[in-house]
């Protein structure tokens, strides 16, 4: 299955000089030089990922990424010339998956493409179904269902749920869920990890405040306790 990828950059040089490359590996590649005509091809195609610049000259790439989490999944990655701290931990808490400082080579954006794709896309054929109390993970189909419901998890919730379900019962450090869940190199700070893990026990737990599930393990890390 043929891969597609939004650009949104108001550089179409660059944007053309990126497509070109992925389209060499197998890509369908579109690009878009503002919000106005990425909102509207969002609204008219499916993209298995969407490469986002931030400076565009309608909106800012954080604002697009805030609309876009409101009815999609869709892995973006922010790369942008902009590499302050504020604007890397803004990226990751308006919904970004990766975060690429311009200038870059082509070589690590494909790295970082194929690595988002991976994750996001990729499963072993045989479905696995985690379950604990009323709530039942389905690792290859990313859903998760609490009695009867259907919950709705960010795709970055749901990679965290993943990861803990991957090493359930077994303490994970901040460092470790990090690594697997936003990538090896990448620049988020432990903070971004609690809000995510905030967010996961407000809709897994009964009691988020006293969670029974998932545990915080002092100066490590979490912990997904499941009944064996």
């Amino acid at each position: 299955m043929q891969r597609k990828i939004l650009i949104v950059d108001d550089d179409m040089d660059l944007s053309e000089i990126i497509a070109d490359m992925l389209e060499n590996y197998g890509y369908d590649v579109t690009a878009a030089g503002d919000a106005d005509t990425a909102f509207l091809l969002l609204s008219e195609q499916n993209f298995h990922l969407v490469l986002l610049d931030i400076n565009l000259p309608d909106i800012t790439g954080f604002e697009l990424c805030q609309e876009l989490r409101k009815v999609s999944t869709v892995p973006v990655i922010f790369a942008s010339a902009r590499t302050s701290e504020t604007d890397r931990i803004t990226g990751f808490d308006t919904g970004g998956d990766d975060y690429l400082p311009k200038p870059y080579s082509m070589k690590e954006l494909l790295s970082r493409v194929n690595a988002c794709i991976r994750r996001t896309y990729e499963f072993t054929e045989e479905e696995k179904l985690v379950t604990f109390g009323d709530v039942e993970v389905n690792l290859t189909a990313r859903t998760v269902r609490k009695g009867k419901e259907m919950l709705s998890l960010s795709l970055k919730e749901f990679d965290l749920l993943s990861c803990l379900c991957k090493h359930k019962n077994s303490a994970v450090s901040k460092e470790q869920l990090i690594t697997e869940v936003w990538g090896a190199f990448s620049l988020v700070e432990p903070s971004t990890l609690t809000v995510h893990i905030r967010w996961l026990r407000e809709k897994i737990e009964d009691n988020p405040a006293q969670p029974e599930y998932i545990k915080t393990v002092f100066k490590v890390g979490y912990l997904l306790e499941v009944g064996e």
